[in-house]
């Protein structure tokens, strides 16, 4: 062999090494999550994009996820869940509460008084809650990630200090358990997704919402109402739950690589960045909103939150019974997402 032939082969086999040892991605892939809120909502600046960086980042471009805002791909938010089933999104994120009635068992923590005030135990609550009780559920999508939001706060056009000023007061309610809630204590609950609250006031149609001090900006809704009426420490009284729901064709397509990289950023992992969001922007906007002159945050006394409880008690004891028609125990699954909630509250 000639000395010129010896080192073009050497070079050959030097150009090609660095793919022997190169973390080897199969192909490139783009997902669509498509959800409900515009791009300057906090989920989707804190959370969301966060989440699609940092999946790019650990797969080394190969798995990008394009979000689609504000249903840009058609559709209305009570339909995003069968989008992910059918495959018109790659990914959604949504409320089971969109749809009254069929996720019942998530329910147990959007009935009253049972979540804490803080995101963090309730998401973590209710992933280690998905992981023994809510798998059959949720069959027909892969979930990413499961978990409910922080305590809600009262908005209004009028005060709210007291039971009897809840009084045919007619408030966007986000789940069908927080509408009974709200019906029991008195007030005219309508359910209405959430982009829907601005225009719905200020066509009169509802007096206020139920909403996380976290949605407040995306809705403009400090600039609608200006009473405020926080329920003090836990347990609160509502939170919504959510979930991140993927294709379960377009999961199992996914480079087996991919999906690692997927996998490591769902669950639990994906519940703690999701609380951070509201555990970090709601007292953030909380301190935006007490600025403004017009505006008037309410803490309802400790006494006057003891009243709601008690009046509230037959929400829950109401969903048991109808848990049990279903043939579902919702007692023990109510026994075991206090006990979640409780153990991560304790953390």
């Amino acid at each position: 062999m000639t000395v010129r032939r010896t080192l073009l082969l050497a070079g050959v086999a030097g150009l090609a090494a660095p793919a022997l040892v190169r973390p080897a991605f199969a192909q490139a892939v783009t997902l669509r999550l498509h959800h409900f809120l515009p791009a300057v909502s906090n989920v989707h600046r804190y959370f969301l994009q966060p989440w699609a960086q940092k999946i790019q980042a650990e797969s080394q471009g190969n798995l990008r996820i394009q979000i689609f805002p504000s249903m840009q791909l058609g559709g209305a938010p009570p339909q995003l869940y069968d989008q992910a089933r059918d495959g018109v999104a790659d990914i959604v994120w949504t409320l089971p509460g969109n749809t009254p009635g069929r996720f019942p068992k998530i329910e147990v923590f959007e009935l009253p008084f049972v979540v804490h005030r803080l995101a963090r135990p309730n998401a973590k609550a209710t992933w280690e809650f998905y992981e023994t009780h809510l798998r059959d559920e949720f069959r027909e999508v892969h979930p990413i990630v499961v978990w409910t939001h922080d305590g809600g706060t009262i908005h209004a056009n009028r005060e709210v200090t007291k039971l009897e000023d809840l009084r045919g007061l007619k408030l966007r309610f986000p789940t069908r358990q927080a509408g009974e809630a709200l019906r029991a204590l008195g007030a005219a609950p309508i359910g209405l997704p959430v982009p829907q609250v601005p225009e719905a006031i200020s066509q009169r149609v509802i007096d206020g919402a139920v909403v996380p001090w976290e949605v407040v900006p995306s809705i403009r809704l400090a600039e609608l109402v200006h009473h405020h009426t926080e329920i003090p420490g836990s347990p609160t009284l509502y939170a919504a739950s959510f979930i991140l729901a993927m294709n379960p064709g377009k999961y199992q397509s996914l480079p087996a690589e991919l999906r690692r990289v997927l996998d490591a950023n769902s669950g639990m992992v994906a519940a703690e960045m999701a609380a951070k969001v509201w555990d970090e922007q709601g007292p953030a906007v909380r301190a935006q909103v007490e600025r403004r002159r017009e505006n008037k945050i309410i803490q309802l006394s400790n006494a006057e939150k003891e009243r709601w409880m008690l009046t509230c008690r037959p929400v829950i004891e109401a969903w048991i019974t109808q848990m049990r028609e279903r043939n579902i125990d919702g007692a023990a699954l109510l026994a075991d997402a206090r006990g979640l909630i409780d153990k991560h509250g304790a953390a």
